[in-house]
């Protein structure tokens, strides 16, 4: 894709580090240069203030990437491009069925209602819950962790959506400041939405969440 657009070497591929090392990859296989930028807080996806803070004159290119359902702000990311001259692309998830989505939705609402102490997803423009996925208040990585445990423990079975965003693995590791990133990174939790929960399912969900407000006051 970025080859067939003419990104090639010496070039600047802006990319974000929430997510998949695969983006990062393909800039490589390239032969450009991926350069991070930071997330909006609420959608996971990159932040075109940020983007455009990162851009150099070698900037060739943004590759956005839609993050848990929801879409990254290509109108924004979109004005930069044109601003600076620079391809933008984008990177989807897979499209489930309406029928399969309406049912998300329909269980992300039930947990948006039903969770006590943990922030619920912003379910604004259009969210399809590929992940429902919360953050858990108080000292980040550990409290989330020990959430995760206890919680799977009861027979819930979410999981942490980053566990290293990519600017911190050995191969891209830079020195960026990429605070929502980082944030993110040691407080997001996915807790299952799937079309298949049932009633009995969902209300258990709720149910091992909620009895841990203990591990959500911050330690001092």
């Amino acid at each position: 894709m970025l080859r067939a657009a003419g990104v090639g070497v010496g070039d600047e591929v802006v990319v974000p580090a929430f997510g998949n090392v695969e983006v990062a990859e393909a800039v490589v296989l390239a032969g450009a240069l991926p350069v991070f930028a930071d997330i909006d807080p609420v959608t996971y996806c990159l932040d075109a203030a940020a983007v455009e803070a990162v851009v150099t004159q070698r900037t060739a290119a943004v590759v956005a990437v839609h993050r848990f359902g929801r879409s990254a702000d290509i109108a924004r990311l979109h004005e930069v491009g044109q601003r600076y001259g620079l391809l933008v692309l984008e990177q989807g998830e897979s499209e489930a069925p309406y029928d399969e989505i309406a049912q998300r939705r329909e269980r992300a609402s039930y947990l948006d209602a039903k969770l006590k102490g943990v922030y619920t997803p912003d379910g604004g423009d259009g969210h399809t819950y590929q992940q429902y996925v919360v953050r858990v208040p108080g000292n980040g990585r550990p409290d989330r962790d020990a959430f995760a445990r206890a919680v799977r423990a009861k027979g819930v079975d979410c999981r942490v959506p980053v566990k290293t965003p990519v600017h911190r693995l050995p191969e891209y590791r830079r020195c960026v400041s990429l605070p929502e990133t980082e944030r993110a990174a040691d407080e997001t939790l996915a807790l299952p939405v799937d079309a298949s929960l049932t009633k009995r399912d969902m209300q258990r969900i709720v149910s091992a969440c909620n009895a841990l407000g203990g591990l959500l006051q911050p330690a001092f």
